[in-house]
């Protein structure tokens, strides 16, 4: 095994499918970024240029832009790969699943952390293919010790569901206390 390398072989490149879409999307936002700075940051009049807020956030920016045009250029100047759109849609996949945790973190003040977090990982379990009775119940197990071991256990303040508010006193009490 040879442990000298080329100059060439240490810069090698290599490319996947939707790098240039990537390229793309960094270098837009980098400049979008840079274009708020003066929006977002503010000038000390009578400080040094080094001592200025603006400034560290202005050198990251300027460098981030500098980069994200330099990854432009090599994926443009790369020859292209097929599967791009194949690559960005399984990207855009993950948003799907950001949505789950979004769409349970607004549940869980309505129905309360038990029944949220049980509907959920039900859901979940039949969203990625499976339909058995014993990975079900699996996944109403893990709910319930989850919610168990954060709620009661660890005692993290969880919000309590609205439906809460229709049960029984006795009932009441011990689900927001301890589901």
């Amino acid at each position: 095994m040879s442990r000298i390398k080329t100059l060439q072989s240490l810069f090698k490149r290599y490319r996947r499918p939707g790098d240039i879409v990537f390229a793309w999307f960094f270098f837009v936002l980098s400049i979008g970024l840079l274009t708020q700075i003066t929006d977002q940051t503010a000038y000390r009049a009578g400080s040094s240029m080094m001592a200025q807020p603006r400034f560290w956030p202005a050198v990251s920016l300027v460098g981030m832009c500098f980069f994200a045009a330099l990854h432009l250029v090599g994926s443009i100047l790369s020859e292209r790969i097929e599967g791009r759109w194949k690559e960005v849609i399984l990207w855009l996949s993950v948003i799907e699943f950001a949505a789950w945790f979004v769409g349970y973190a607004y549940v869980v003040p309505i129905i309360g952390y038990l029944p949220a977090t049980v509907l959920v990982s039900l859901l979940l379990v039949v969203r990625v293919g499976y339909r058995s009775r014993t990975i079900l119940f699996s996944a109403v197990g893990v709910a319930i010790i989850i919610v168990l071991l954060f709620k009661t256990f660890l005692q993290v303040k969880m919000p309590a569901g609205q439906f809460y508010d229709s049960l029984p006193d006795g009932l009441r009490q011990i689900m927001l206390i301890y589901f």
